[in-house]
C-alpha cells in the first residue's frame, strides 16, 4: 500500500505541473506572455517542490510545515484548472492530493518512502 501511494503521489505531482503549464497557457495576452506563463508557472512549482518537498530536497522541512509548499503547488494547480473551466479536474486533483497526503500520514511514510 505504501508504494502504491508513493506512485500515486508522483503522478499527482506531474499532473500538478501539467495543470500549472495549462493554466499559464490560458493567461490572456499576446502569445509571448502565454508561452512565458506556461513555462514559468510549472518551473516555479518545481523549484518550490525541489527546495522543500521532494525526497532529496535541498532544504527539506518537516511536517506540518511541509504542507505549506505542498499546498502552494497543488492549490495553485487546482486554481489553474478552476479558472480555465475544468471544475471536475480541479476537484479531483485537490481531493486526490489531500487523500494521498492523508494516506501517507496514516501509513507513517514520508514522501521519500521512509518510515517516520
Amino acid at each position: 500500500m505504501r508504494w502504491f501511494n508513493l506512485g500515486l503521489r508522483f503522478v499527482l505531482e506531474l499532473c500538478a505541473f501539467a495543470a500549472l503549464a495549462y493554466g499559464g497557457w490560458h493567461v490572456p495576452g499576446p502569445i509571448w506572455v502565454r508561452i512565458l506563463a506556461a513555462v514559468a508557472l510549472p518551473v516555479a512549482g518545481a523549484v518550490v517542490w525541489a527546495r522543500w518537498v521532494a525526497p532529496k530536497a535541498s532544504h527539506p522541512i518537516s511536517d506540518p510545515l511541509r504542507l505549506v509548499p505542498e499546498w502552494v503547488v497543488f492549490g495553485g494547480a487546482a486554481v489553474a484548472l478552476l479558472v480555465t473551466g475544468h471544475f471536475v479536474l480541479a476537484g479531483a486533483l485537490a481531493l486526490l492530493a489531500a487523500g494521498n497526503r492523508w494516506a501517507l500520514h496514516a501509513l507513517r511514510t514520508d514522501t521519500g518512502g521512509r518510515n517516520r
